[in-house]
């Protein structure tokens, strides 16, 4: 039986430090999961911007065969890991994947009965519906707390809003510019998975511990006003309440940009 990989280390110190050996295992065909552990730039609040990872996800997606997920909860993870073994060990494909982990405790809920697991492998799906959505929040990994915080305060505002667990903006973005490729030069009329999520006309703000830049690869196949939170800048120390804050990614700035 083959041996499956699994590498852990702290974000920051992953695709930073070793990226071109990241490129090289790509090149090589390389299989198996990296772990970015204490993943985002507000987990390890205490020591500073050496720690703080705002950008490997936009470090894994130069690497084509590299597949990276931003996950929230448990069975969103266990669904990309059992799905990752499936495709690089039964069907045989030379991918590898790169899973970001957080440093936090918070509860986590049971997976929803509808919930495929292609929706999660695709890079999003909707976690909290509403009747009638006047908005939508886009979120990965534990920002996804924020916008459900985000969302109930909405509510007593009367705005009635949809959240989305967005697993990979990267493999949303791949996934419409295969789509657009195959359009441009081919007979197919097919939408990419994408733009069959974000087709309604609605304003949109996504959020993430990453870069605005992760969630800016997706603008072009969302409907409507799109607004993007994210980490730039570098790291500092201070707790994680105030990193988020400071980074302008917390549930209160997310309910600001919402009213916008």
């Amino acid at each position: 039986l083959p041996m499956i990989p699994f590498y852990i280390f702290y974000s920051m110190f992953g695709f930073q430090r070793v990226h071109d050996l990241a490129w090289a295992a790509g090149d090589a065909r390389a299989r198996g999961f990296l772990l970015g552990a204490t993943a985002g730039r507000t987990t390890l609040n205490g020591e500073g911007l050496q720690h703080q990872d705002g950008h490997s996800h936009l470090l894994a997606q130069t690497i084509p065969n590299c597949r990276s997920y931003d996950p929230c909860f448990a069975y969103e993870l266990s669904t990309i890991i059992k799905n990752g073994i499936k495709d690089m060990y039964v069907e045989n494909n030379d991918n590898y994947y790169y899973l970001t982990l957080m440093n936090e405790n918070y509860m986590q809920p049971s997976r929803p009965k509808e919930l495929s697991d292609s929706d999660i492998m695709n890079g999003a799906y909707l976690y909290k519906k509403t009747q009638k959505p006047a908005l939508r929040i886009l979120a990965s990994g534990v920002t996804l707390l924020f916008a459900l915080e985000a969302s109930k305060e909405l509510t007593k505002h009367g705005i009635e809003s949809e959240v989305w667990s967005i697993t990979s903006f990267n493999e949303l973005a791949r996934g419409g510019i295969i789509a657009d490729q195959e359009r441009n030069y081919g007979n197919t009329e097919n939408k990419s998975y994408v733009e069959h999520c974000f087709e309604k006309d609605m304003p949109t703000v996504a959020v993430s511990e990453y870069q605005k830049l992760y969630s800016e690869q997706i603008r072009k196949w969302v409907n409507g006003k799109y607004i993007c939170l994210g980490t730039d800048g570098y790291g500092r120390s201070d707790t994680r309440e105030k990193l988020r804050e400071f980074f302008e990614i917390d549930s209160n700035h997310i309910v600001y940009n919402a009213l916008l």
